[in-house]
């Protein structure tokens, strides 16, 4: 590792106008933390080691905990069908779809954000104004009367739909509301106090606000571009710390016992390369048949994240970023400088 990591990594966020915080840990100590830009543009405040960032996709991984939760409270398996444990109707929907597809991405359902086809997410709020999006089943008249994609399990097809059932069956078999339920059976075990599903008209104190960014140097909030509040596919709020605390106590079989942590780590399906995976919830990269790494990212306007763990060296990254882009050059440089 370099000696001036720090003092490099700061030069990266200068040159890429990156505005967020990053923070690197190996089972020893704190390598590198690092904020830059600002979390409140219009009040300069500044981004910092407690800004509550959103993370987007990056929380799918906390659905997909819940689920193995469930399963090995036997109250799912992983083979239930959908048509056995959600009541709402899907009538194009194959019926031989199961809980392992969803979480694989492999169920062929229709998305409602398609990244296939769309690239403009703020076209979705067209004819489904944002704002009325606040619970998971707000979501369902996006995707439910469409047909199938893909035939069930024919390939890997990133899909937010897919995650959005997956919380709806959390919702009724827990009977308890999916924020909720990852609040209490996730957040509070892995010490994520400050960590939470938000509203945008009531977001709390010291929470970034997500920037887009235009070619003439003018700028907007990503408030009108994403649903009021997250779901089961994304939208929750960390801190890089409490991020960390999460990965240590999913890791340390604190969230799941040993078996179902090993489950959702499996690499299920390729993704789109002979070294990149899919388990559930999370992404895993090979090297020559080991694990080099795995990591959660997402991406929504005015949110970048990439998240990390690498069991070779037991290190953690966590870089979270309120603007729609930023996130991925940092790991790169993190990984090229740190991970050698």
């Amino acid at each position: 590792m370099k000696t001036n990591i720090v003092d490099h990594i700061t030069d990266v966020m200068i040159e890429n106008d990156f505005s967020g915080t990053v923070l690197v840990k190996n089972d020893k100590k704190t390598l590198t933390v690092k904020s830059y830009g600002y979390a409140n543009r219009s009040e300069q405040i500044l981004n910092s080691l407690d800004t509550r960032f959103g993370i987007a996709s990056g929380c799918k991984l906390f659905t997909a905990i819940a689920i193995c939760q469930l399963v090995e409270k036997g109250l799912l398996s992983f083979d239930t069908k959908l048509k056995d444990c959600l009541n709402d109707s899907f009538p194009f929907f194959d019926k031989e779809i199961t809980i392992h597809h969803l979480l694989t991405h492999t169920a062929g359902i229709p998305d409602y954000f398609d990244e296939e086809l769309m690239d403009d997410f703020e076209e979705l709020w067209i004819k489904n104004p944002m704002y009325h999006i606040r619970n998971l089943t707000d979501f369902l008249p996006l995707f439910q009367n469409q047909p199938m994609k893909l035939q069930v399990g024919e390939r890997f097809h990133y899909n937010n739909a897919g995650y959005i059932l997956l919380g709806l069956i959390i919702e009724q078999t827990s009977q308890i509301k999916f924020a909720d339920y990852i609040k209490e059976n996730i957040f509070k075990k892995s010490g994520m106090a400050d960590s939470g599903y938000f509203e945008f008209d009531s977001l709390p104190p010291g929470t970034a606000l997500g920037y887009i960014d235009f070619p003439n140097g003018t700028w907007k909030t990503n408030i009108y571009s994403l649903p009021a509040k997250g779901g089961a596919d994304g939208g929750a709020f960390v801190t890089v710390n409490e991020m960390d605390n999460l990965w240590d106590a999913f890791i340390n079989n604190q969230l799941l016992n040993g078996k179902y942590t090993q489950q959702l780590l499996t690499p299920y399906i390729n993704t789109n390369d002979d070294s990149s995976f899919y388990g559930y919830g999370v992404w895993i990269e090979k090297n020559e048949n080991e694990i080099f790494k795995y990591h959660i990212m997402g991406y929504d306007p005015g949110v970048s994240f990439h998240s990390a763990f690498y069991p070779k060296s037991l290190t953690k990254v966590i870089i979270c970023s309120n603007k729609s882009d930023g996130a991925y050059g940092i790991m790169k440089e993190i990984e090229k400088e740190i991970l050698k």
